[in-house]
């Protein structure tokens, strides 16, 4: 099978889809997939692929064990490669019309209960009462994600210039280099004005206007902040261990909690969809159906 049309295909979706990088990739990843099965039966040309076909590829997924969150992004990628492989005249017809995948079972986002944020907040609090400026970053990390809901690569690409102190604002570059404004509270304030005094001290010729800093002076990456967030939950007692994306969701769910509206949450989330949203309806219900049935006498 001719992998030729994937380079288009690939600058399709930088240039005129905005995806990001990681987005090709996944798309590219699936696709190679696709083609692979199609070489193993001997289909050689995309003109021919039909509509049986790709069933016969999703089914061998499931019959394989994939999840069904796998087949169905797969399955999308599908359909998004025809569609343009239609409109651009790499094929005539369009076999994924009436493709279906499974639909995604939605589980529940782990979360942390209000109590255990406050003591993670102190956790790290207490570690950056020290001369090491490291302790005051991860401080200001984890009070920043859980403040703002962002998600870990929007806090690591942000530049000092980003936060606005004064006014207590993010600037984040979101999914699609979409821009929005975040607010934070007065705790995560604090701790970005303790850290950013003594930021310099790790300062190196490489270090650009990066926000947050590795030990060595270059920009902070999305694996050091997933190192932060376990190693400091876990002095949490009987909390769960959660990554970057957990803080998302329990600030998320916290907001909710607090009686956020729902399309605000979506707005500070950067969620293209409401229905992305929602589902922080369901763990709000989920958290409140287990309190009731725990105090209520006749639960």
């Amino acid at each position: 099978m001719d992998r030729a049309p994937f380079d288009d295909f690939d600058r399709h979706l930088r240039s005129e889809r905005g995806r990001s990088e990681h987005t090709v990739r996944a798309y590219r990843g699936d696709l190679e997939a696709l083609a692979a099965f199609l070489d193993e039966h001997e289909t050689t040309e995309w003109s021919q692929v039909r509509l049986g076909d790709l069933r016969s590829w999703l089914a061998s997924m499931d019959g394989g064990g994939a999840a069904r969150g796998t087949i169905a992004r797969r399955a999308a990628s599908a359909r998004a490669y025809f569609r343009w492989a239609a409109r651009t005249g790499v094929i005539d017809q369009d076999p994924s019309l009436r493709l279906q995948s499974p639909r995604r079972t939605r589980t529940l986002p782990g979360v942390l209960k209000q109590d255990e944020a406050r003591a993670l907040m102190d956790v790290a609090a207490v570690a950056a009462d020290d001369s090491d400026p490291v302790h005051r970053r991860d401080a200001a990390v984890l009070e920043l994600l859980y403040a703002t809901g962002i998600r870990v690569s929007e806090l690591t690409g942000l530049d000092i210039d980003d936060v606005d102190l004064g006014e207590r604002v993010a600037r984040v570059v979101g999914k699609g280099d979409k821009e929005r404004s975040v607010p934070f509270g007065v705790p995560a304030a604090r701790a970005l004005e303790s850290w950013l005094a003594v930021r310099p001290l790790l300062v190196i010729e490489g270090s650009g206007a990066a926000l947050f800093l590795g030990r060595r002076g270059r920009r902070m990456d999305v694996r050091q902040v997933r190192t932060v967030v376990h190693r400091l939950l876990a002095h949490v007692a009987d909390a769960p261990d959660l990554g970057p994306h957990g803080l998302r969701h329990t600030a998320a769910t916290h907001l909710l909690e607090g009686g956020a509206d729902l399309r605000q949450v979506q707005e500070i989330l950067g969620h293209a969809s409401l229905s992305t949203t929602q589902i922080y309806t369901h763990v709000s219900t989920d958290r409140l159906r287990r309190s009731f049935r725990q105090a209520h006498p006749r639960a």
